[in-house]
């Protein structure tokens, strides 16, 4: 057992584990209402009908992995000893469950994409320094033209009449066109401008680059740590995922679920649309 989510544990759990068993357990008991069953006291038949619940989709709900379901029964035990009961793991129906539970093979977890709306709210995150600039306009264009977070990163700024290469970028009145090298042959994207330069990630890009003195070259480089100049190196891709996750957080985004599920939800893969096109 993880022993940040340890229920036995002598010591009270910090402000946001605890914030996580409140969360538990009143999804816990929202379940147990709708199926006319009571959550006190434990139950052992009816903890490993939660645990199997948990572990398949519903509707729009994903199931849960496994690492989730563990944690969310850490806060249930929590609870109960709250209340001077006790949750057994290793009561038939409970140590049935998660025995099925970890046989079963692992899914591969498919990431939650952003909407518009709430791509916008994460971008208003960030802050109005150089670099908040240029991770706004990574945000704002990563959606827009449904890229992967390497080939975001790889993009680099040249005029049209540059020979076709991987990861090229042009702008021009009406946005900006870019080509990027996929295994079914170079994918070329249009981004257009949106009315709303708020809104736009081709104004995003641009307001980056005049601050950045980019004009040619790699487009998402790193900023000094001062913060006020732009270096020449390329972004590593891995800041993109980082910085999703971030901004994930600080808008507020599924508010309803703990942390760790919530950033277990989102991934660079998120600025992508479900049918991984760039249209």
């Amino acid at each position: 057992m993880d022993r940040r989510f340890d229920p036995t544990s002598a010591r009270p759990p910090a402000d946001a584990t605890r914030r996580a068993y409140e969360a538990d357990w009143a999804q816990f008991t929202r379940w147990c209402h709708l199926r006319g069953a009571r959550p006190l006291p434990p139950a052992p038949e009816l903890i490993a009908e939660y645990i199997a619940a948990l572990a398949r989709p519903s509707g729009e709900t994903p199931a849960l992995s496994r690492a989730s379901i563990e944690r969310r029964l850490s806060g249930l035990g929590w609870q109960y000893r709250r209340r001077g009961m006790e949750l057994n793991r290793r009561t038939g129906p409970i140590a049935e469950a998660l025995n099925r539970l970890r046989q079963a093979p692992l899914r591969p977890r498919r990431k939650d994409p952003v909407s518009g709306a709430e791509i916008r709210a994460m971008a208003n995150t960030l802050p109005r320094d150089l670099r908040g600039l240029r991770d706004r306009a990574i945000l704002l264009l990563g959606h827009a033209a449904g890229l992967n977070r390497a080939e975001l990163v790889g993009l680099d700024l040249w005029p049209d009449t540059t020979p076709a290469a991987p990861g090229r970028l042009s702008l021009h009145a009406g946005g900006a066109r870019i080509v990027v090298a996929r295994r079914t042959g170079p994918l070329p994207v249009h981004v257009a401008r949106n009315a709303r330069p708020g809104q736009c990630a081709v104004h995003a890009l641009e307001h980056w680059l005049k601050h950045a003195g980019i004009t040619e070259g790699p487009i998402f480089t790193r900023v000094s740590r001062d913060g006020q100049r732009a270096q020449p190196q390329r972004l590593n891709d891995r800041h993109v995922a980082r910085l999703v996750k971030q901004t994930v957080l600080a808008a507020g985004l599924r508010a309803d679920l703990p942390e760790a599920e919530r950033l277990a939800l989102f991934s660079a893969r998120s600025l992508r649309p479900r049918s991984d096109s760039a249209a």
